[in-house]
């Protein structure tokens, strides 16, 4: 028997070791989870009061809001090795808004056109426009995650296991780019033209159109 284990290549020697550790590693690890349940934990908020940075004065017309789900498939591979040494795989269902605006602030002087009997107007504006992607992390999750050995031992000893960062930047990728085809600037551009034509004609005016992209 003796020989039998001698004779076993180095790598295979190795291998059984790491095998070992492995098991005594998780093993601890459930300990520390059920300790943790028996226990209990409490949870205390020790954040300091938030600070005003800055202030900006916004001449946005926030016209139009769409909501977006999308379904992302991320999966990470490494040459050689693998999926279930080195490996990740993440399903991620990512929930997200997307606003679409008229900037007012880049309306000129010579783009709003009133008759001397104030009862007709013509306003000229720039396209409506798509803001940044919101990810909404109260509606976004991952369905499942799929890691290698590697990937989970280097879990336990990092400061953020479980990263998210890449899939949440990709499925806002995917919403803004679905925002893109949606025609949500358009019907920006309709809301703006019905807001303005009910605020001027309340003011008097009889007349009021109002154009895009001069």
């Amino acid at each position: 028997m003796t020989s039998k284990v001698a004779a076993l290549p180095r790598w295979a020697k190795l291998l059984g070791v790491l095998a070992v550790v492995l098991v005594l590693v998780l093993t601890g690890l459930r300990l520390v989870h059920r300790l943790t349940d028996v226990f209990g934990t409490e949870t205390h908020d020790r954040s300091g009061p938030a600070l005003l940075k800055s202030v900006r004065d916004l001449s946005r017309f926030e016209a139009a809001s769409g909501n977006f789900q999308v379904v992302v498939d991320l999966e990470k591979d490494t040459k050689y090795l693998p999926d279930a040494i080195r490996g990740t795989r993440t399903l991620y269902i990512g929930a997200g808004s997307v606003d679409a605006y008229v900037d007012l602030g880049q309306v000129g002087s010579g783009d709003v056109r009133v008759n001397d009997a104030r009862t007709s107007a013509t306003l000229e504006l720039p396209h409506a426009k798509l803001g940044d992607p919101t990810l909404d992390t109260d509606r976004s999750y991952a369905v499942s995650k799929q890691r290698g050995l590697l990937d989970r031992l280097g879990d336990m000893f990092s400061d953020n296991p479980n990263d998210e960062q890449a899939v949440r930047k990709l499925a806002a990728k995917h919403i803004g780019e679905a925002a893109k085809d949606s025609g949500l600037t358009a019907r920006a551009e309709r809301n703006t033209t019905d807001m303005l034509r009910g605020l001027l004609r309340s003011l008097g005016f009889k007349d009021v159109k109002v154009s895009y992209g001069t």
